[in-house]
């Protein structure tokens, strides 16, 4: 009986479905799951021998599962679609279109999804927020294209591959 709690409570707090709305957003937006895996690997690479590409996608998938994660990723990407499309008020809409240095939300934003998986997640984003290796330059370059918005989604893709690097440290710890 309480093996069968434990899965249940495992799985609410997973959304398969809200998984999938996620991943299709993170392409549209020129974004694959592989690539954040790639992030993943860099952080972790050389603490833990034999890590693969493919255990890094596994944990990336863990990652994007969570409920918590999903909520926050959907956040951030509406406003970076709705900043594109002119739906937002100003100052806030110059705000986004230029990801203004001193806004700060973004940040924030992406550390309720690397607080899921604890302080060494804060590390991890923090790296990756300010070297933006890999797919974090290519979305950052992106989003300096006029009439294009990614504040959020660098961040988002950083953080997500910080959680995934926070649980393969857990795992292999």
């Amino acid at each position: 009986m309480n093996q069968n709690r434990n899965v249940n409570d495992e799985n609410r707090l997973n959304d398969t479905r809200n998984r999938d709305i996620v991943v299709k957003m993170l392409n549209e937006r020129g974004v694959e799951l592989v690539e954040i895996a790639e992030l993943t690997l860099d952080l972790q690479a050389k603490y833990i021998d034999g890590l693969t590409l493919e255990m890094c996608l596994d944990h990336v998938e863990r990652v994007v599962m969570k409920r918590e994660v999903q909520n926050a990723i959907l956040t951030g990407l509406e406003l970076d679609i709705l900043a594109e499309k002119g739906h937002i008020s100003e100052p806030l809409k110059s705000m986004l279109m230029n990801d203004y240095g001193l806004y700060g939300i973004d940040e924030v934003l992406a550390l309720a999804i690397v607080n899921v998986y604890g302080s060494i997640g804060f590390t991890n984003f923090g790296y990756v927020d300010k070297l933006k290796p890999g797919v974090i330059k290519k979305i950052d370059d992106l989003g300096k294209e006029e009439g294009r918005c990614n504040t959020f989604l660098d961040d988002i893709v950083g953080a997500i591959a910080a959680a995934a690097a926070s649980s393969i440290a857990h795992r292999f710890a």
